[in-house]
């Protein structure tokens, strides 16, 4: 059995490196639920500790990237209330709708997600006169969208800053530095209402959460400047082949290929 300082450690040094990627690249999970599986938690237990571990991440990320929020308002007070609505109704589902239910659809979610962040981005220019706003069908399927994304983030939650990413990628004007520091407040907080909802439902398994939590706050505030410094096209590319290597795993574990 092991030791509980042992316990500690590997939890700080996962969530340190989960922190990192999750604010970089929207892959937390693929370093942290598969450990979490590894020492021994059911599954849903793992996702409930994983999503409220990452709840710490937003205390670390939102601090860091000051610089990419300021001026960005009127698209967070769209962006966040939906995904907040969202993750609450996902959080509730999570207790209502068997997990393997849902499992066998993740891995199509993440897929399309890792392929729309593979294409390139054609950032249209507004010529003078031109309107810049897009059409009202682009503006409600992007919101539809975003809510799914809080929704599926509140349920389960691997690879959902990717599938964030995906849309924003495609609805967002700004570079990737600023729509990627976006996501991170939005699901930030996403995880934080998520980590409630948990907390009525269910009892959370708190020393493995705090040691995870406090590696994903160290992590969570060094992702954004390592993401300043990095090229956006090399970043989404990382993105794109970890989202497909999680589509492909959790294809494997869904359906036994």
């Amino acid at each position: 059995m092991m030791a509980f300082g042992e316990l500690v450690i590997i939890l700080v040094v996962v969530g340190i490196v989960a922190g990192i990627v999750s604010t970089a690249a929207g892959l937390a999970s693929l370093v942290s639920y598969p450990v979490l599986l590894a020492l021994g938690l059911p599954p849903v237990t793992a996702n409930v500790t994983n999503t409220v571990g990452l709840a710490f991440t937003s205390f670390g990320a939102v601090p860091a990237s000051r610089k990419e929020l300021r001026g960005h308002g009127r698209e967070l007070r769209a962006l966040i209330p939906l995904t907040l609505i969202g993750s609450i109704v996902g959080a509730i589902l999570l207790f209502v709708i068997p997990a393997a239910t849902f499992a066998k659809v993740v891995p199509f979610f993440i897929l399309v997600a890792g392929v729309l962040v593979l294409v390139p981005r054609r950032i249209h220019v507004s010529q003078p006169g031109e309107s810049a706003k897009p059409a009202r069908w682009v503006t409600a399927l992007s919101w539809l969208g975003i809510f799914l994304v809080g929704t599926y983030t509140g349920y389960f939650g691997a690879a959902g800053g990717v599938l964030m990413l995906a849309i924003l990628s495609f609805t967002s004007d700004t570079p990737f530095t600023v729509y990627n520091a976006q996501k991170n407040l939005a699901l930030g907080l996403a995880n934080i209402v998520s980590a409630v909802v948990y907390a009525l439902q269910t009892p959370i398994k708190w020393h493995y959460v705090i040691p995870l939590g406090i590696g994903f706050l160290i992590g969570g505030s060094l992702g954004p400047r390592i993401v300043r410094h990095l090229p956006a096209r090399l970043l989404t590319i990382v993105i794109g082949i970890g989202a497909l290597g999680l589509a492909a795993s959790l294809f494997k574990s869904a359906y036994g290929l």
